[in-house]
């Protein structure tokens, strides 16, 4: 179990990169296919409607940059919590934004997945 964390922390990372550059391959193994994502505007996405949205054009991640992450090790399972500061155009509208966020990972068949976010957004 020793560095589950940092791992962790360090997949997360990987996984906004591969937001932010489009990545769907690396999004499609690292995103549970049970995934619930819940935006800062509270609108909720599963695995396949984030992934949809982001092939489609509508949700364009620029930046997806994290701060100040921690990490709770349960075992096979990791919460992270931290703050992240976005760049996204959605449906034509660019926005900039941070956001407090809390972020499960799951460790299923001997990987890790992860299987919610949450965010609410930093006053401006």
């Amino acid at each position: 179990m020793a560095g589950n964390a940092e791992t962790v922390i360090d997949l997360d990372k990987k996984r906004m990169q591969a937001m932010a550059k489009k990545d769907v391959a690396t999004l499609q193994s690292v995103l549970a296919d049970d995934l619930i994502y819940t935006h800062s505007s509270a609108r909720l996405d599963t695995k396949k409607s984030l992934l949809d949205n982001m092939v489609s054009g509508s949700t364009v991640y620029t930046s997806v940059e994290p701060s100040d992450v921690k990490a709770q090790d349960l075992g096979d399972t990791v919460v992270l919590t931290g703050t992240c500061q976005i760049k996204v155009t959605s449906n034509g509208t660019p926005n900039a934004f941070g956001v407090r966020f809390t972020d499960v990972y799951a460790r299923r068949d001997g990987r890790w997945q992860m299987v919610t976010w949450q965010s609410t957004r930093l006053p401006a």
